[in-house]
């Protein structure tokens, strides 16, 4: 178990590696910077600003200034928010986008696999038949049609819900179930396939032979290799939605990390942009290696170091 941890810190780590380079020099390969789009912005204000942020300096000597400034932690000054540095940006908006984020993976393991579970206990019945309607919607419809229709129906017609931040504990509702539409969808749909799967396998035969309850059967025998399909999934789903879902939070006016990720692509602000992705990607990776340390943990037959 060590030398696998040890082996997926060090893939992890040239991974990260690779991706802070191709980021790097994708963005300074774009044409235009981040100063072009200035109204009226003198050439010598110009030429000082990029002087200020090194961008006036050789592609490669900016490189190895930014992995330099990197390797202490630092990810340098934003580029368009005066006085802000991109480790505050992410410090203050990365809270709020995780509250609403846990909430949203909450939801979706909750509903999803319970829909998941009715579904498959009455495979070919009606109950399925509606759990794989919702789902069929949940994961057709966009997130941001779910974010305006509710939002109009619950925010402006009925008033019972607030629809810009996230100032009281109702003001969480209506962009977390947005925000988790598509995985409890997703969830239920993997939950059903897979309960069906294993309800047909020789194991829950002998453990109906021996007289065992239903409830029993799927909560101690089943539900376990269930959920094998369902944590490869958590991996991505809760690095999407922790860090930010880009348009919820934008329609919800919400002071989150994916509206400002929106706000410093438009702006093309280089260090926020790829700060954002470094801390984007090192979540992902370690999610990712959680989940698969999970496995073994669900199912002790999986060894990992083979």
């Amino acid at each position: 178990m060590f030398l696998y941890i040890l082996k997926r810190v060090f893939t992890t780590l040239c991974t990260l590696f690779l991706v802070i380079t191709l980021t790097f020099f994708l963005m300074r390969l774009m044409p235009g910077g981040p100063f072009d789009g200035e109204k009226n912005i003198p050439p010598k204000i110009k030429m000082k600003l990029e002087e200020k942020f090194g961008l006036d300096k050789p592609l490669g000597e900016q490189y190895i200034g930014y992995i330099k400034d990197l390797s202490k932690g630092d990810l340098g000054p934003s580029m368009k928010r005066e006085g802000r540095t991109v480790n505050w940006i992410i410090g203050y908006s990365f809270p709020t986008s995780a509250k609403l984020g846990l909430v949203a993976v909450v939801l979706s393991l909750i509903i999803g696999i319970s829909l998941g579970i009715l579904a498959a206990l009455n495979f070919n019945k009606w109950p399925d038949s509606m759990c794989m309607l919702l789902s069929t919607f949940g994961v057709t419809i966009p997130s941001f049609v779910i974010g305006v229709f509710l939002m109009y129906i619950f925010g402006v017609k009925l008033k019972i819900f607030p629809i810009v931040g996230l100032k009281s504990w109702q003001s969480y509702i209506l962009p977390s179930i947005a925000l988790s539409g598509y995985s409890i969808a997703f969830i239920a749909r993997l939950t059903r396939s897979k309960l069906i799967e294993v309800m047909k396998s020789d194991y829950i035969r002998t453990a109906r032979a021996k007289g065992l309850s239903r409830g029993r059967i799927i909560m101690k025998h089943a539900l376990r290799n269930t959920l094998i399909p369902i944590v490869t999934y958590l991996g991505p789903l809760v690095t999407g939605i922790l860090t930010g879902s880009f348009v919820i939070e934008k329609i919800f006016a919400i002071p989150g990390l994916g509206s400002e990720f929106v706000t410093t692509i438009t702006n093309r602000d280089y260090t926020v942009i790829l700060g954002v992705t470094i801390f984007y990607s090192a979540f992902l990776m370690i999610c990712n290696l959680i989940v698969d340390l999970l496995y073994v943990v669900i199912d002790p037959r999986i060894k990992l170091d083979k």
